[in-house]
Formats: structure tokens, C-alpha cells, sequence
């Protein structure tokens, strides 16, 4: 599926929910932030995607932390590296992907999975000097 199709498909409620994967759901913000300022991206982006939970009864899954962090990641590394091309972006931004989570890098265990995180967004907790160290 093209960008276009795929948000299409997304903002319509019609993306199925086997189609959902990991790398689907970075593409769809890739695109969000193309497509969008940051902070209209990523109140159109979780409120399509609580609303896609909602009609495919996953809706305990959405984790806002998680949602805006990924969304402020891919836009710093969409502008640093331009382009229109998705799999160009993940060939050179593959640890978006990627086990353990590039979130790893910016939060603690604790904060990921806490109800506060999933409800609100919380500012990373874990110091990337420390990674380095």
C-alpha cells in the first residue's frame, strides 16, 4: 500500500487490524509528520490511532508517551535526513524498528511502563550520556 493509501485507510477507520504492525504504525507517523506541523501531527495522529483502538477493541494498547515520542524522533530525523521515500528513511533509520525500542535510549523501564506514561506524556528519564558511559 502507498503512503497515500495507507493514510487514507487509517484516517477512514478502514486499516485492518492484522495490516497494524510495528513498522506500519512508524510509517503512518512518518507520514503524519510529513504532512503536518509536529503538534498538529500529533494530536491528529493519537487521535486517529485511540480511535482505531476504539473500533478494533485494542484500545488499552494506545500509550501516549510512547505515541509522542516516536512521532518528536521521527520528525527531528525526517528533517534532519529529507526525502518522500519511506524505506529510504527506515534503511537509515532502521532502530526505529528495532528490539530493545530506541525509547530504551530516553526512558527508564519503570516510566514505560507506568499507567501515568500510557495516560499522559512524560518527558524522558534517562540520560543519554549514561548509554554512552
Amino acid at each position: 500500500m502507498n503512503d497515500l493509501d495507507l493514510f487514507r485507510a487509517f484516517e477512514s477507520g478502514l486499516l485492518a487490524r492484522d495490516a497494524f504492525s510495528h513498522r506500519v504504525h512508524v510509517q503512518l507517523g512518518w507520514i503524519y509528520v510529513g504532512r503536518f506541523p509536529l503538534a498538529e501531527a500529533i494530536e491528529r495522529f493519537s487521535a486517529r490511532l485511540k480511535s482505531w483502538a476504539r473500533k478494533h477493541d485494542v484500545d488499552g494498547l494506545y500509550h501516549e508517551t510512547i505515541t509522542w515520542a516516536y512521532l518528536m524522533i521521527i520528525n527531528e530525523r525526517r528533517h534532519k535526513h529529507a526525502g518522500d521515500d519511506f524505506e529510504a528513511f527506515i534503511e537509515t533509520n532502521a532502530d526505529l524498528l528495532g528490539k530493545p525500542s530506541v525509547l530504551e535510549d530516553y526512558y527508564t523501564r519503570e516510566t514505560l511502563d507506568s499507567d501515568h506514561a500510557r495516560q499522559t506524556y512524560v518527558m524522558p528519564d534517562k540520560a543519554l550520556a549514561l548509554k554512552a558511559a
